[in-house]
């Protein structure tokens, strides 16, 4: 709960939700529902998105993760996917690539996954260029919530 006044900083921005559905948050009580549900996300699921904090100013400046999504998405079902959020002054400086990556390394070599995915808005090309920074690789666009997006996925490498 501590991460509350950040979280509400970045997603009662109309900017970071351009490409969410377009539905800032307006109270503190929307992020303190929104904490509680990735904590039960945690206690359902073993995983959850993680709060991202900058180690020069000890800020919280969004947050990144894997998300069990157990509804049927894409044809796909039962599937974790990598996801990231920054506060605007975050955007630019590499903090939602580092993440996403170190989220995929986490699924694959402590989690033992062996597929990752990701989508985002078709229109969101600083989001799809985390994805393939990530080595995820464009799979094809399907629509989600009335919005069409990109679908990208990753398969563990095996020796």
């Amino acid at each position: 709960m501590t991460d509350d006044k950040g979280m509400f900083e970045m997603d009662s921005d109309p900017e970071v939700h351009k490409y969410l559905g377009n539905t800032p948050v307006t109270t503190i009580e929307q992020i303190h529902d929104a904490i509680n549900f990735i904590r039960q996300q945690y206690i359902d699921n073993g995983i959850g998105r993680w709060a991202v904090i900058e180690k020069q100013s000890g800020k919280f400046i969004g947050w990144a993760g894997l998300k069990l999504i157990k509804q049927p998405i894409n044809s796909h079902i039962n599937i974790h996917d990598v996801g990231y959020r920054f506060i605007k002054q975050a955007w630019g400086k590499g903090y939602a690539t580092e993440a996403a990556k170190a989220c995929v390394d986490y699924g694959f070599n402590t989690l033992g996954l062996t597929e990752i995915y990701g989508f985002a808005n078709v229109d969101n090309e600083a989001s799809k260029t985390v994805l393939q920074k990530c080595g995820m690789v464009y799979r094809n666009n399907f629509t989600f919530a009335d919005i069409e997006h990109c679908w990208y996925e990753l398969k563990r490498v095996t020796n």
